[in-house]
């Protein structure tokens, strides 16, 4: 697996880089890859199936020209800025056979995260089907897209994001996981008191048996 810590100014080129990894490795130009990077200025991301208006307070969003992008990758509408360390892996279905089922995919990978992330202190859990939580709090969230031979699945880590800005520019989602119990964003979400160097090393370690470094 090679490591990319690859980070571009442009919002668009962050998003688009997933995809072209994905595709990159689908057409058998690479494979496998564990790529980390942050945004240096806020804009949102759309899943693919999401709707601008029921999920966006687009009125904020233009007054304060943040950019609206939509990702190839399943799940929720999200804030992206600084202070949020986002981490993409390519997989090969070829690793382990719980990656071909969607659902056992995101228990087989998160749960890893979760123990690495205790090195850190993190006590973190896997709250299905696809957040990481600590203390019942979301600080962790995930999706996927899926080809013939490989998988995205990439997640965002918060460490260090305003949530409030969060509550500015997203709306409440009409499906919540049970944990989430109707909590708007200020009390559902949090950071993790961790450094990114240290995060890095520990969603790394979980494939360091193959790993080498760009």
């Amino acid at each position: 697996m090679l490591i990319k810590d690859i980070s571009f100014p442009n919002a668009l080129e962050n998003v688009a880089y997933d995809q072209i990894l994905l595709e990159s490795a689908e057409a058998d130009f690479s494979g496998e890859v564990l790529r980390f990077w942050e945004p240096e200025t806020f804009f949102i991301v759309l899943g693919r199936i999401s709707k601008l208006e029921e999920s966006v307070n687009t009125k904020e969003a233009r007054k304060d020209n943040i950019e609206i992008l939509r990702r190839i990758s399943a799940g929720g509408t999200v804030l992206q800025g600084p202070g949020c360390l986002n981490y993409s892996l390519i997989l090969s279905y070829e690793r382990d056979p719980l990656l071909k089922n969607i659902r056992k995919s995101y228990g087989y990978i998160l749960n890893n995260i979760c123990d690495s992330l205790g090195g850190s202190g993190v006590k973190a859990t896997f709250e299905p089907l696809s957040d990481i939580a600590f203390n019942g709090k979301k600080f962790s969230g995930n999706a996927q897209a899926r080809r013939k031979k490989y998988l995205l699945h990439h997640g965002t880590i918060l460490y260090d994001f305003p949530i409030e800005r969060i509550e500015k520019y997203i709306k409440m989602p009409k499906k919540e996981p049970p944990y989430r119990m109707g909590r708007g964003h200020r009390d559902f979400l949090t950071n993790i008191k961790a450094k990114p160097d240290d995060i890095k090393q520990a969603i790394s370690s979980v494939f360091e048996k193959d790993i080498w470094v760009e």
